[in-house]
């Protein structure tokens, strides 16, 4: 899914996503302890993108962090 940068992806996979709602609910939970104006811009699009995806979109999303997938790609 290109709709998230690999930044958003990889701020994704700090937190629980196995549940839009409960990935949701811990972005707001955390964006307010973030005071890096870069940072938390990438709070806030990665929540108001995935505000709008359904279920089914959310359950397509690949979540791998970026290394991971790249050095799985070396070892092929």
């Amino acid at each position: 899914m290109d709709k998230f940068s690999v930044e958003e992806i990889n701020l994704m996979c700090i937190f629980d996503t196995g549940n839009k709602d409960n990935l949701l609910s811990e972005l707001r939970s955390a964006v307010s302890d973030i005071y890096d104006p870069d940072m938390r811009e990438v709070f806030e699009s990665t929540i108001a993108k995935l505000e709008t995806l359904m279920d089914a979109e959310f359950a397509d999303i690949g979540f791998y962090i970026a290394d991971e997938y790249i050095d799985d790609e070396e070892n092929l």
